[in-house]
């Protein structure tokens, strides 16, 4: 089956066209800022070969006019507790989506205008949601229930529901027979997954991609109570609030620099104290993780890093896993170097450390294959 996969965030499209009898990628098309006069298109063919261009695309419906396919997958980041795997988007699933945006009005709309552009030009296809939350429908109770009056959970369903589910299921299936897997997902947007056997046990994202990790832009752990300082602040508005956890913190917050780990890197290789601060909180609360997820899992059988900054960042990498030999987890500092962008091991202690590129895209177009054939 050909299945046409799109990952939509808020300026962008990544797009891949899969066989999935064979895996094979027949071609992928990359749209970065989306709405600017320079919109820049990436596309690669099926021996690889890529061409680029600058070009003005105005909106999701321009830029996937020329992509068009019998059927379509669909990366949703919430589904809330009702969505436990992939799901056909019927008017009722599309609307049950839809009410979901509130847990994630960072990202859903964002998805869902993707499928909205996509319906549009095809309206006859086959559309499948595949959601980034099911991965974690696993956790046990112990593990999503926060220490609030029970009936928030059973009204309002808030609990911990986890994220990137798609990137964790993917790279703990690459690394084999290993049964306990701790799972790093480190790009603009990271969190850390304990794999059991397959499942998803405990994860540091939560309520929303907020929690766990320090992110580019998102604050990740904190005090609740510096949330109701800030509220206290004279002109404060929970809006207000909400932006600047999300978008104002993190990375970005505490560098004055950049959300970008590149340009951290290079400047405090410049001598700049603030991003050296910065990378430190964020490779500290990484370790913090590991460390918590092997007592959680009882030791493990590998660690896995993936994303943009887990698959690139090697001084990340052996940042995060300094002071860890005690579990035996040591990085071998020249394979960690030569492992960039690329699937590989980088461990010289007992327990195996893996690169393991994202794709996310294999992993929703074999989940629309088995939804449709479900029918």
């Amino acid at each position: 089956m050909k299945v046409l996969v799109l990952n939509c965030g808020s300026s962008s499209i990544k797009s891949q066209i899969l066989e999935t009898a064979t895996d094979a990628v027949l071609s992928k098309v990359t749209i970065e800022r989306i709405g600017a006069p320079d919109s820049i298109l990436t596309a690669f063919d099926e021996q690889g070969r890529r061409t680029r261009h600058t070009l003005v695309v105005k909106n999701f419906e321009d830029g996937l006019d020329a992509a068009l396919t019998a059927h379509a997958g669909h990366r949703v980041v919430h589904g809330g507790e009702q969505f436990t795997s992939a799901a056909r988007m019927t008017p009722e699933v599309v609307h049950a989506i839809e009410d979901l945006i509130s847990l994630a009005p960072l990202h859903n709309p964002h998805n869902m205008r993707g499928f909205y552009a996509a319906a549009k030009l095809m309206p006859h296809a086959q559309h499948v949601a595949v959601f980034d939350t099911s991965f974690h429908h696993t956790l046990p109770p112990k593990a999503f229930l926060y220490g609030l009056p029970y009936a928030y959970y059973t009204r309002d369903k808030i609990r911990r529901y986890g994220f990137h589910g798609t990137s964790h299921r993917y790279v703990s299936q690459r690394v084999g027979p290993a049964s306990k897997v701790i799972t790093c997902h480190l790009g603009n947007g990271a969190s850390v997954c304990a794999v059991d056997q397959g499942r998803s046990v405990d994860t540091s994202m939560g309520f929303t991609p907020l929690e766990g990790l320090l992110m580019g832009t998102r604050s990740g752990d904190l005090d609740p109570s510096v949330v109701l300082a800030l509220l206290a602040e004279d002109g404060a508005s929970a809006h207000g609030v909400e932006e600047l956890l999300n978008k104002q913190s993190g990375l970005l917050g505490l560098s004055g620099l950049s959300q970008d780990m590149r340009t951290l890197l290079t400047q405090r290789e410049s001598g700049s104290g603030r991003a050296a601060m910065a990378i430190e909180v964020f490779t500290y609360r990484i370790r913090k993780y590991i460390g918590a997820y092997w007592a959680v899992l009882n030791g493990a059988d590998a660690i896995v890093f993936t994303g943009g900054i887990g698959e690139n960042a090697a001084a990340v990498r052996a940042e995060a896993c300094a002071g860890l030999e005690t579990f035996g987890i040591e990085i071998d500092p020249e394979a960690n170097a030569l492992t960039i962008g690329i699937e590989g091991t980088i461990h010289r202690g007992r327990v195996p450390i893996w690169v393991v590129p994202a794709n996310e895209e294999l992993l929703i177009a074999r989940d629309t294959e088995q939804c449709l054939n479900s029918l």
